[in-house]
């Protein structure tokens, strides 16, 4: 016991050593892969009175990368948005409602807790749906959130979509305010970064327990390995009850959920594995492991390509040309793949393949196209 419990320890601080080395390296990967997704602007365009520079902008980026807690990463959002937006409001989206969150700028912040935010109809409506950063008229807003909150002086304003495993976890409103400051590409890189961020932390705390997992091998329950995805982020919205729900009968607090897709995916996720057999029953203790080790690095792979090239994913699904447009990023993550366990008993399961066509092409082979190797 005691030399388990110290080989644990040596492991944790060699991962921990080893993501401290990567993180800024990775941070500013992103900074850099998020700017180079927005459009360059216009020769016309002007400046945003009293908005940041660009090297603020990249500084706001750090700064949300800092937090290390889902909390801290929405705060500084709002935190750093503010600064492109004179009124900024986060409204968390779950079980079909939008329910207001935190905000900055619009008098009353506090008041923005528990507010009940129209989600059928207007730009949070389009912005929800089309998972689209949504500009509009302060008159297409919800009527009560202008009667409660008022709206800019140009009357213009701008919805954008935070996006999480594709499914939306909230909605960012924002307006010039009395001021007039409010730059959308600015504010469409935060809430990409935030995003990204979002997702980068979950992988990180899946990466710090999979190496202590095999540190100490224990006996396992016959359930698939666990799936990486949004449902593992801890719930920032845990304390925040929406007081318009309906109260429901009481049910398990869910350990790991932040919008509604998480437990969905984690109560299908439950129901498909609960029937089933351990496919590796058969195995000797060693091999078992090492597929399950398999199956968790495919999935950790494919995640990567899938965060990413968000929108490469979403344009070569709707044009059925999948591979080609992702074949650099998905024969470099199989080369990666080959080398780890190319020679070891988990080869012949093929996770890596498997991984693409389940994540990448929703098991829907036929949106790789013809170039992917069957």
């Amino acid at each position: 016991m005691a030399q388990s419990k110290e080989l644990q320890q040596i492991v944790e601080r060699a991962v921990a050593q080893v993501l401290d080395q990567q993180l800024p390296k990775l941070q500013q990967e992103l900074v850099e892969r998020v700017l180079a997704e927005l459009p360059p602007p216009s020769a016309s365009a002007e400046p945003v009175a009293g908005g940041p520079t660009q090297s603020g902008l990249v500084q706001a980026v750090a700064t949300i990368h800092a937090g290390t807690t889902q909390k801290e990463i929405l705060k500084a959002l709002l935190d750093a948005g503010n600064a492109y937006g004179s009124r900024v409001a986060l409204f968390v989206v779950k079980s079909g409602a939008a329910t207001g969150w935190q905000a900055r700028g619009l008098g009353d912040d506090e008041a923005i807790k528990d507010f009940p935010l129209e989600l059928s109809t207007g730009p949070t409506a389009h912005a929800y749906q089309n998972r689209v950063v949504t500009p509009a008229n302060i008159a297409e807003m919800d009527r009560r959130f202008v009667k409660q909150f008022g709206g800019p002086e140009n009357e213009q304003i701008l919805v954008l979509p935070l996006v999480l495993k594709e499914k939306v976890a909230a909605l960012l409103y924002a307006d010039g305010g009395a001021d007039n400051v409010l730059d959308a590409a600015a504010l469409e890189v935060l809430v990409m970064a935030t995003s990204a961020w979002l997702e980068v932390t979950s992988l990180r705390k899946q990466a710090q327990r999979d190496p202590v997992e095999s540190a100490a091998p224990v006996e396992r329950p016959p359930v698939a390995a666990p799936v990486q995805s949004v449902s593992s982020f801890s719930d920032p919205f845990a304390s925040h009850t929406p007081k318009h729900i309906a109260p429901k009968a009481p049910e398990p607090e869910p350990a790991a959920e932040v919008v509604e897709v998480a437990a969905h995916a984690t109560a299908a996720s439950a129901a498909a594995s609960a029937p089933a057999a351990d496919p590796f029953a058969g195995m000797s203790a060693e091999d078992a492991d090492t597929h399950r080790k398999a199956q968790r690095f495919a999935r950790l792979l494919v995640d990567e390509i899938k965060l990413y090239n968000q929108a490469k994913v979403a344009e070569g699904r709707r044009n059925k040309d999948l591979y080609d447009r992702l074949k650099e990023d998905i024969e470099k993550s199989r080369s990666t793949f080959q080398k780890r366990y190319g020679t070891t008993a988990a080869a012949s399961g093929d996770y890596f393949q498997k991984e693409v066509v389940r994540s990448l092409a929703e098991d829907d082979l036929s949106v790789m196209g013809a170039n992917f190797r069957k």
